[in-house]
């Protein structure tokens, strides 16, 4: 999950939580400020009652039902009785019960008091429902639940944008300094404008790093030219003086045979040699890609190089690729790409076999198939086809076990991704896949 997604959505959790504990805590406090008011109401309304008392009102209560309403919806009732002296008198208590009005039961706040008036003792009790408070706590709760929905959307909107404009310096330095570079040399030291110390700290930490990356690729480049001269220029001298001396008529054929080892070691080593050069080059990037390659005039190129040792093994080979594929590259390094590919083809199958070179489609992007008949490989060692030095067949004394690493890295280099499958004695079958 992206930075930008994780901020926004810890705000919208957090403010969500505030949100729910300040919505509980507006109900709670509704509910009890409501109760109060009622019960203020209700000291109220009794005070006013006792007061304004009489004989004749007093008698009439007495003489009317247990409820007797005065209020039409019968949200309100009073209750008057007499009670004896040697009962325990209620000086005032409140209690939250459920009473039955004509039949309609009710949960009301009850207020209950005792009062004497001429010089008889009465319990007064008035009671107020409380479904009106539901009803009000009812509201709020809907009321809270909507600002809560209201607030998670608005937060999470607000979050984002804001997130997006805090963070566009960071994603602008990713995508600046670090995605699109792909020469260290070339290197944009510019600083990404931004208000935030910590993104101009990141900045010049990676133009710092950068820095060094360019003095070392440079160093690198000149060991490798270094390399080159001061390594190939003795091998091509002793190669030069060993041929010579094979032309001494005086030379035995046990010394004969001795300069061709060593002639053959030396061939050996150039190649080795010139195959690490390549591959450096390739992944130092100083190669350019000048040209519009076409993949069937390069494999048909490839066969007719290879054609004598096609004969040579009594191999078969097809190519079917009724549609060209055309992509900007090097072409010098994908010849070298689809030579060293053809030629394990070759080289690991087994006599009168085949070679089948094929084009597939696959969601819309062009895909090139070697497959031999070959020998093939276990599970293992196809997990390590493109290690440099490891030799997948220790049989093939020409092999140094760089082939494959040249194709990795010429692939990488073009943007290709290349994918091997083979079963020990089922043969072998090399994917390229080209980019859409």
């Amino acid at each position: 999950m992206k930075l930008q997604f994780k901020l926004a959505l810890y705000n919208t959790l957090t403010k969500v939580a505030i949100i729910t504990m300040l919505g509980i805590l507006i109900l709670v406090s509704i509910n009890r400020i409501s109760v109060n008011h009622i019960q203020r109401r209700l000291l109220q309304k009794k005070a006013r009652l006792v007061t304004n008392l009489s004989s004749i009102e007093i008698n009439d209560l007495l003489t009317q039902k247990i409820y007797t309403d005065y209020n039409l919806l019968r949200e309100e009732y009073i209750i008057l009785k007499e009670i004896k002296k040697s009962e325990k008198p209620i000086k005032q208590k409140f209690s939250r019960e459920l009473r039955s009005i004509e039949g309609n039961q009710d949960e009301f706040q009850i207020l209950m008091s005792d009062f004497t008036y001429g010089g008889k003792n009465y319990r007064l009790e008035l009671g107020e429902t409380m479904s009106t408070l539901a009803q009000l706590e009812r509201t709020i709760s809907m009321f809270t639940f909507g600002i809560l929905v209201a607030a998670v959307i608005l937060t999470l909107i607000t979050d984002l944008a804001f997130t997006q404009f805090l963070l566009a310096p960071f994603y602008q330095i990713i995508d600046q300094k670090l995605n699109k570079v792909n020469d260290p040399i070339n290197f944009n030291y510019q600083p990404v404008k931004t208000t935030t110390e910590d993104f101009r700290i990141l900045d010049r930490s990676i133009s710092v790093l950068m820095n060094k990356i360019a003095t070392l690729f440079l160093t690198e480049k000149e060991f490798i030219a270094n390399v080159s001269h001061e390594l190939l220029t003795p091998i091509s001298v002793l190669n030069t003086r060993l041929e010579n001396l094979l032309n001494d008529e005086q030379l035995t054929q046990e010394g004969e045979n001795k300069l061709f080892a060593s002639l053959k070691t030396l061939n050996r080593l150039k190649a080795i040699i010139n195959s690490l050069l390549l591959i450096s080059k390739v992944e130092n990037n100083q190669y350019s890609k000048p040209d519009l390659i076409s993949v069937k005039h390069t494999v048909e190129e490839v066969y007719e190089e290879l054609e004598h040792r096609l004969l040579m093994m009594k191999l078969k080979i097809n190519i079917d690729l009724p549609e060209d594929h055309s992509f900007r590259g090097n072409k010098s390094l994908f010849h070298t790409l689809l030579m060293n590919l053809i030629n394990n083809a070759i080289k690991y199958n087994i006599p009168s076999g085949n070679v089948n070179i094929y084009s597939e489609e696959t969601a819309g992007a062009y895909m090139l198939v070697i497959a031999d008949t070959g020998i093939g490989m276990d599970a293992e060692l196809v997990q390590d086809a493109f290690i440099r030095f490891e030799k997948l067949q220790s049989e093939k004394e020409d092999s140094h076990g760089l082939g494959l690493a040249i194709v990795r890295s010429i692939a990488a280099f073009h943007d290709l991704q290349i994918d091997i499958r083979s079963k020990k004695g089922q043969g072998t079958q090399v994917y390229i896949s080209f980019p859409a």
